[in-house]
Parts: structure tokens; sequence; C-alpha cells
């Protein structure tokens, strides 16, 4: 039987795979598993800005009412938004409705404990076990039923994005690319507040038009907008605002391992980087990997998902640590990758260093990457397919020992990710495009 729950949460096509009826049933039994024995019981509830969400959000509300637990609604907000007001307002848990960067038609809930932090697998395998019986669970009456309360709390999260950074940005002017997402209400504000001349984009969310052609996904819009009004950097978020894309003033992008490995360096220089040591999956780049070797910086190595990531960091008592794709957690400031929070830091390091991004970012020199992404019937099946392990291994015998070749599922969604790394690029792109062309014709769509 395939898990409910992947790496993010619960995601599907909303109305067909994630019904109004799914969403009720994980309110009940997500309610009951996360508040049993607490009195008084109550579970922040946020949304992106799909047009799916409200239908979502009114379903998962209801079933979490019918447990008799009350409800604290945010409204349109980050995903990092919920986990940290979950903590802030001593809420018993906290759920966010939104699909991230995925197309609109697609949607998710996603579920955090009380601490902020997203479900342990054994959490959310005890709320998938209990699903089938959520009929059985307690159907509380009068006065019983839990009660909703609208929280307009999203300026206690915007104050304290702000308490995150030592300096002021005055005089420096940014593009902001909020993908008509969660981030449009806060992000502009918060730079604006913090003294910068902000140029914001994509802020006028319909409901469908999240990530459409914007946001951290399509850094081209960014890279023009910087170029065209002369801006010093731009930043794009995705359609949950928790993961950035940074591009500098010559329209370089900036991503998640550039933005990584300046952090890394200047907490290192101030002796804040605990343990001497970062968290970074199996994508981070060759160059990464390097800068850290060179700054004498630690790199834990996990597997690709920023739930994996937060484990390590946990695990080895780790403050920084992210994805290529822009998920950076500074555990320090908060319990999950949060977009317009690793923005704020890596603004605030340009202003402490006095150097542009464009100067910041050389760093690192990122080796050649190829990436491409095959839609696929079953992404589980490429590992037992013989002429697809021929093609792997002819493949890494291509590269030899200055290259490397990573083939894995995504998480979220029916994509087998094809990705090779080395000094020369045509090598690269012959590798991947051959290893891709069999899987497409072995379990293609």
């Amino acid at each position: 039987m395939t898990r409910m729950f992947g790496t993010d949460g619960v995601r599907g096509v909303a109305n067909r795979e994630l019904t109004p009826e799914l969403a009720f049933r994980l309110g009940r039994v997500g309610a009951h598993v996360l508040t049993q024995g607490v009195s008084g019981a109550r579970i922040v509830v946020g949304k992106d800005t799909r047009i799916s969400s409200d239908m979502l959000e009114a379903a998962l509300v209801s079933g979490i009412l019918s447990v008799g637990v009350d409800v604290l609604q945010l409204g349109v907000i980050s995903t990092p938004g919920v986990a940290y007001l979950t903590r802030h307002l001593r809420a018993d848990a906290g759920v966010m409705i939104s699909a991230s960067h995925n197309p609109v038609e697609d949607n998710g809930i996603k579920f955090f404990g009380g601490d902020g932090f997203k479900l342990l697998d054994a959490v959310e395998d005890q709320i998938e076990a209990l699903m089938d019986e959520s009929e059985t669970l307690p159907r509380p009456v009068g006065g019983a039923v839990g009660r909703l309360y609208q929280e307009p709390a999203l300026e206690i999260y915007r104050k304290f994005l702000m308490s995150t950074v030592k300096h002021r940005f005055d005089g420096l002017h940014i593009v902001l690319d909020c993908a008509n997402g969660a981030a449009y209400n806060i992000a502009p504000s918060v730079f604006e507040r913090l003294g910068a001349k902000v140029t914001p984009l994509y802020i006028q969310p319909d409901g469908t038009n999240i990530n459409v052609g914007c946001g951290s996904t399509h850094p081209h819009v960014v890279q023009r907008a910087v170029l065209e009004h002369q801006a010093d950097l731009g930043l794009a978020f995705d359609g949950d605002a928790d993961r950035v894309i940074a591009v500098d003033g010559t329209g370089q992008v900036v991503d998640g391992d550039y933005i990584m490995a300046i952090c890394a360096e200047a907490l290192h220089r101030r002796g804040e980087l605990i343990n001497n040591a970062v968290a970074a999956t199996v994508m981070s780049n060759l160059g990464f990997m390097q800068a850290m070797k060179d700054l004498g910086i630690r790199v834990q190595t996990t597997s690709v998902g920023d739930r994996y990531v937060m484990e390590a960091m946990r695990q080895d008592a780790l403050v920084l640590g992210g994805e290529q794709s822009g998920h950076i957690i500074f555990l320090n400031h908060t319990t999950t990758g949060d977009g317009v929070l690793t923005a704020l830091q890596l603004v605030d390091m340009m202003v402490d260093a006095s150097k542009p991004l464009a100067e910041l970012r050389k760093i690192m020199t990122r080796y050649p990457q190829i990436l491409e992404n095959v839609r696929v019937t079953d992404k589980t099946l490429w590992r037992e397919i013989d002429s697809i392990k021929r093609a792997l291994e002819e493949g890494k015998a291509s590269l030899g020992d200055s290259g490397r070749l990573l083939v894995r599922e995504s998480g979220t969604e029916p994509i087998v990710r094809v990705m090779a790394e080395g000094p020369n690029e045509q090598l690269l792109q012959e590798c991947v495009h051959q290893i891709a062309r069999v899987i497409r014709q072995e379990i293609g769509v």
C-alpha cells in the first residue's frame, strides 16, 4: 500500500485526489492524534493563495472542530509563518494548506507539532493508521464542539522576521518576486520597513496564478527585472514562501548552495557556526562542498528533502542547513525552512560585509550541473529495469572520477530526476539525455 504522507505532507490534485472528504478526515484524525489528553486544545491553520485552499480549509477546519478542538484561523500566510505562530501562540499543532511550488491544480496538507517542527514519520503513521476509522472517533455535542477563531497574527510574524537581522537596509534597491503566493502580504512590507527600496513583482494573487511563470522556479523573471531596474539584487520566493532564490546586481542567479556558502562563511567568521558544520543534501554542487572544505567547515550530507536536512541538524546540533533549491534552515531562529527569513539573513550579511552579492558569491565556483526531470507512470520502477540499470552504469563510466551521477525519484510528484555534475558540460548533457531517454522509453508518461 502506498503511504499517504509523502516527504512534505499529503499532496495531490485538489478535488480529485486531495478531496474535501479526505481533508475532513485528516482534520478529525490529525486533531485527535495531536491533541490527545489535552484540555482546551487549539490548532493553528494557514493556507496559500491557490483557489482550492479555501475549499480544503473549510473541510479541514470542520474536521478539527468536530472532535472538539478549537481552530485559530490565520488566513493566507507562509508555511514557515504557520510553524512560527504555532509555537508563539502556544497552540497544540499547526496545519498548512499548500502545494508549495507545484501547479495550481495541486494542493497539500502539512502538519506541525506544537513545537513548530514537522511531524516525525511515526506520528504521521499514527494518523494514517486511523484514517479508515475516523468515524469511530469521538463526536462531542453542545458546548464541547470546537470553536473557530480568526487570528490576525501576520503582524506578530512580521515583527519576528525583522527582529532576526542586525542592520537596516537603507540605500539598497531590491526586486521581490512573490510568485502570487503567500509571500505577497509579508515580504514587501518587511523589506520596506527595514529601509530598502522595493520593486515588488507578482503580488496580485487571483487563486489561479500562483507560481505561473514566476517565483523561485522561474528565476529569469527576477534576473530581467534586476537588470531593467538597476537594482542591487533580486529575491524570488515560491508559492508558500519556504524557499528563496537570489539574483545579484549583475543578473547572476545565486541559488541555495551559494546562499548556504555565504551564510556559513559569515557565521563561521563570527564564531556562531555551532560545531563548525552545516547540513546539505546529495544534490548540493561539488563547488559548495569544495568551498566548505576550503573554509574548514564540515558538511553533513543527507537525502533530498528539508525534513532530512532538519533531522541531521537536530541530531548534530547544527544551526545552518539547506538545499540547492533554496530551502534554507536557520535553526537558531526558527524550526523550518523560511524563504523570507533566509532572504533577510542574506541581505543582512551583505550589509555587514559592505560587499555586493556579486562579490560574496565568489566564495564558491559552481561546477556544471545538468538536471533533467522525467515524468513517469511509476517513480519506483526505474531501480528494477535492466535497460535503465545498464544506462546508469554506462553513464557513471563515462563521467569517471571527475564527475558524479545521481538519479532519484521526487518526493512529491511522479517524476524521476537525473542529475550529472563535473567539469565537462557537453559530456554531462550527453550522459543525462541518454539516461533520461531510456527512462522515458521504459516508464515515461
